[in-house]
């Protein structure tokens, strides 16, 4: 295997799939024109080399970081000037990030963190911007006649460790960097010494308590995940399966229901025979990864399980065939699809954990497993499993009266109930809601459960509170928390919709189908709800009428798409239904269940729902 040290340039087309959608020959055309015209001459004048090429974005090779530097900002100064005379629906912007670092060598192509941290740097870049990582600043500030803003530590995807990131300034010289290595220092000499205390901690902690749980702090289950393996024969492909299983771990890493191991935990047991009961001993862990994969050109299979450490058992299984000459596109695809399969609320490892919680008697019942046991509850969405998640949670709060997961979970309940009109009260569950995630949120050292579970709740009760801009806010941030919830992240298409970002919530809503397939029906409901927000009624209707009424918000949403589409008995007909399942509602609840930053959006539905028979008030 060939490494070498090089600087890569990642480029990519801002919002290339909306503009093929409005304008595919003209994009296609306009794109290429700019490929020819400016990106190969610029690459080529500046002696470097566009090893892969892709239909929004390129990657490019540079012996010297200076050059590559230099290519970027002529790259971004030709696209405003291609731009200037271009209306603004036309003009074709791109991000870009650099990194210098070592790369694998493979025919022309270029593989390895060298690679991907740029790539993820230009992810992280506004339009026309360019980011750069910080070895790429020190070795140019002082030879480029422009400067660099500290953008601060970036947690990226698939990259274990936070990557220092530096914002390129064009025409003027940025603030001296040396404070800003002087400040890192001292944060890194702080962090230290609070990493020892925090060690120092656990430790007397482990020694008092033992370890009598394969379960990380809170009652939160231990994954390991072992090397997947090099099934393909060829030890140059040994690369692959490493990053592959680097990978997982550093996505797995950001699900806050799981704790992960490390690499150097797990790659001891490389290449050698494995007994997942005994690993799972040895690592104190409940559950193991484990896999294998087989390359040949551009065809990739990758095999995954999930078993129990302690009796064996397998969980979940699947084969992944993909092609493309991509690895990164081929791996991104898979590991998104392992974390929302195994990840989050909705994933076999909390599901597994559900089933141990029942196995216990009440009063052996720890803080989390009440947590859990709620769970199971309250994710059936129906009024009756409601009350008793409450019931469950209640339990909980007078044995730990002072839990922030269990006060976070009472919150959800709340909101549960008036977003959803389970009863006639939504003005005391909100308030209540609000209340709690008002004692919750600001207390220091939160567990990551608790924050996750509170962030999102506000999400909901902020945007009832008419704040869109800090339900946004707390989308991102919970989002942040666990990157790869699929659940989560389909939930959080509401965030979305609700500021009139109908592109991300559609997205976001997708992403969950995608990964989520088993709960096809609530991703598709998000997805047509955003569709009628912006008046797009038949295609809404098209996708919620593939929908059962497992939500009294299908059959309200279905009659709004039909008043429009002309299908007044059709819309009467839905609000018959969403009547037998709560015989008391009126069309004005209609605004506990739905917000918009525009209130005549909402305005306009309640209308429907008038016209399509529901009682105003």
């Amino acid at each position: 295997m060939h490494r070498k040290l090089a600087a890569i340039l990642a480029a990519d087309v801002v919002g290339y799939s909306a503009m093929m959608e409005r304008d595919e020959a003209g994009t296609y055309q306009r794109v290429r024109a700019g490929h020819k015209e400016l990106f190969e001459p610029t690459v080529a004048r500046h002696h470097g080399t566009i090893f892969k090429l892709m239909g929004d974005g390129l990657l490019a090779e540079f012996s010297s970081v200076v050059e590559a530097m230099e290519c970027a900002v002529s790259l971004q100064h030709g696209l405003a000037e291609r731009n200037a005379s271009l209306p603004k629906e036309q003009r074709v912007e791109v991000r870009i990030g650099v990194n210098l670092g070592e790369v694998i060598v493979e025919g022309d192509d270029r593989f390895g963190e060298g690679v991907n941290i740029a790539a993820r740097l230009e992810q992280l870049a506004e339009p026309g911007g360019i980011w750069v990582s910080a070895k790429v600043a020190r070795e140019v500030e002082k030879k480029l006649a422009f400067g660099f803003q500290s953008m601060g530590l970036q947690k990226v995807k698939n990259i274990a460790e936070p990557v220092e990131a530096y914002r390129v300034t064009v025409g003027s010289k940025a603030k001296p960097r040396c404070a800003s290595r002087s400040r890192s220092r001292l944060l890194v000499v702080a962090s230290f010494l609070v990493l020892a205390l925090a060690v120092t901690a656990v430790l007397a902690w482990w020694q008092f308590y033992g370890t009598k749980r394969e379960t990380g702090q809170g009652g939160i289950p231990t994954v390991a995940v072992l090397p997947f393996k090099n099934m393909s024969g060829d030890p140059k492909l040994e690369y692959f399966s490493d990053g592959m299983t680097d990978n997982l771990i550093s996505m797995l890493a950001g699900v806050t229901e799981l704790k992960v191991l490390s690499r150097s935990s797990t790659f001891v047991y490389k290449d050698k025979p494995t007994d997942v009961r005994q690993i799972g001993q040895e690592l104190n862990a409940a559950y193991v990864i484990e896999g294998g994969i087989w390359k040949e050109t551009d065809r990739v299979r990758i095999t995954a399980q999930l078993i129990n450490a302690r009796t064996g058992e397998n969980l979940w299984a699947e084969k992944f065939d993909r092609s493309g000459s991509n690895p990164l596109v081929i791996q991104d695809e898979v590991i998104e699809h392992i974390i929302g399969t195994l990840g989050g609320q909705r994933g076999k490892m909390y599901g597994s954990e559900y089933k141990k919680v029942w196995e216990k008697d009440t009063p052996d019942l720890e803080e989390y497993d009440f947590f859990l046991r709620s769970n199971f509850f309250f994710g059936q969405f129906t009024p009756e499993s409601l009350v008793k998640a409450t019931d469950i949670i209640l339990e909980g709060l007078a044995k730990f009266p002072d839990s922030s997961l269990l006060s976070c979970g009472l919150a959800w309940d709340h909101l549960l109930a008036a977003n959803l009109a389970f009863d006639e009260k939504p003005d005391e569950h909100w308030r209540m809601a609000s209340e709690l995630e008002a004692k919750v949120l600001p207390r220091a050292n939160l567990g990551p459960d608790a924050r996750k579970s509170c962030l999102w709740s506000n999400v909901y009760v902020s945007a009832h509170e008419g704040n869109f801009d800090l339900s946004l806010r707390r989308a991102d941030e919970v989002i942040a928390l666990s990157p790869g919830d699929a659940f989560l992240i389909g939930d959080l298409s509401s965030a979305a919709r609700f500021s009139g970002l109908t592109d991300k919530a559609i997205e976001r809503a997708e992403y969950g189908l995608r990964n989520d397939p088993n709960f096809a029906d609530y991703y598709m409901m998000m997805k047509a709800n955003a569709l009628t927000d912006i008046e797009k009624y038949a295609e809404s209707a098209a996708l919620i009428t593939r929908v059962s009424d497992f939500l009294i918000t299908v059959p309200l949403l279905r009659a709004i798409d039909d008043v429009h589409l002309g299908k007044i008995d059709d819309a009467r007909s839905e609000v018959l239904k969403a009547l037998a399942m709560q015989p008391w509602l009126k069309a004005t609840r209609w605004r506990d269940m739905a917000f918009h930053i525009n209130p005549a959006v909402i305005d306009r539905q309640v209308a429907d729902l008038v016209v399509a028979g529901l009682p105003m008030k």
